[in-house]
């Protein structure tokens, strides 16, 4: 997905060192919990990128994901970190200086912290727990007041956008909430991971910010959906009517990235019978993330409650269900 217009950082590319220090290098641990789809590749490019001396812990339910991604980390001809397979999260976490979440959902980031934060493990006021997972800004508030009653260091959110194909990349962008003096540090991580890190503020406000953005994203391609079946049952060519929404005001990134008709795009899900690309069940359970959080906030929203029936509803079907978001189009009974 495209990147939100926050204002970026000016940021370092973090493979820059100083070639003239004298002073040893400190041995960093990383712990990385959660290898679904997202969390593999991203754990991948961490390992390739960290230095041979610092070491990185696995961790994941499927044992086969975890053996299967150590294996490629040792045999890989680039190096990188040490690699060790964690018998539990307390064990990816008891020795790390960072520990990384990527989870699916709010109640596995809650039971993650609840195995972790126990009286056991060993102090470090100094660990960051950085978690990617995209849940609500309460859960991830909450987990935060946790570690820090715990003097177990400081919880940032940092949740990402750009898919599978850019994690497998390295190119996500990270929206990050944290407090100002952990951002260079916690940039130099995600960097290794990803292209670019905005920084949205205090804790919190990398979930906000991705759930804002995922809410209006959701109402496009609703829009975008409906919009492009109405030309087309009015005698309008799909491409035709495409290329004018693009140059005009309706353009948005449905319309003109992921387009929901079948030759439009080239490289849309919609070419690939709506495979692939970000899943249905994902833009709902966003959706529903997304009210949620506005709920809270008192804000209100129009549109919200419907969007995430037609999501539901969507998922549901059939000739829908598992397939990219953009088969909404499909859904609403679209020529294709």
């Amino acid at each position: 997905m495209r990147a939100i217009s926050f204002k970026a950082r000016s940021l370092v590319h973090h493979g820059q060192r100083c070639a003239f220090s004298s002073s040893p290098r400190r041995l960093d641990s990383y712990g990385f919990i959660g290898l679904g789809q997202m969390g593999y590749q991203m754990a991948k490019n961490l390992q390739a990128k960290l230095p041979p001396d610092d070491t990185i812990r696995l961790f994941d339910l499927n044992k086969n994901a975890v053996q299967e991604l150590a294996q490629e980390m040792k045999t890989s001809q680039a190096g990188g970190a040490i690699v060790e397979i964690a018998e539990s999260v307390k064990d990816a976490a008891k020795d790390s200086d960072t520990i990384i979440t990527c989870l699916p959902e709010p109640s596995h980031v809650k039971g993650v912290f609840a195995d972790i934060l126990t009286p056991d493990l060993p102090k470090k006021n100094n660990r960051i727990f950085i978690d990617s997972s995209t849940i609500d800004p309460s859960t991830s508030r909450e987990v935060a007041k946790q570690v820090a009653a715990a003097g177990q260091g400081q919880f940032v959110d940092a949740p990402m956008s750009g898919g599978v194909v850019g994690a497998r990349a390295g190119t996500l962008t990270f929206m990050l909430g944290a407090p100002d003096a952990l951002v260079p540090k916690i940039e130099a991580i995600l960097l290794r991971m990803g292209k670019a890190v905005h920084h949205c503020g205090i804790q919190g406000t990398g979930l906000s910010a991705k759930l804002a953005n995922n809410y209006l994203l959701a109402i496009n391609n609703i829009a975008t959906a409906e919009a492009m079946n109405l030309g087309i049952r009015w005698g309008l060519k799909p491409k035709t009517l495409a290329n004018i929404i693009n140059v005009s005001t309706g353009r948005c990134w449905p319309s003109e990235v992921n387009n929901p008709v079948k030759g439009v795009i080239e490289t849309a899900p919609a070419n690939r019978d709506y495979s692939g690309g970000f899943g249905i069940g994902l833009m709902k359970k966003d959706l529903k993330l997304a009210i949620v959080a506005a709920n809270e906030a008192d804000a209100k929203l129009e549109l919200g409650g419907r969007a995430r029936e037609v999501y539901e509803e969507a998922e549901k079907a059939d000739n829908c269900k598992g397939k990219d978001f953009s088969v909404i189009y499909r859904f609403i009974g679209g020529k294709e």
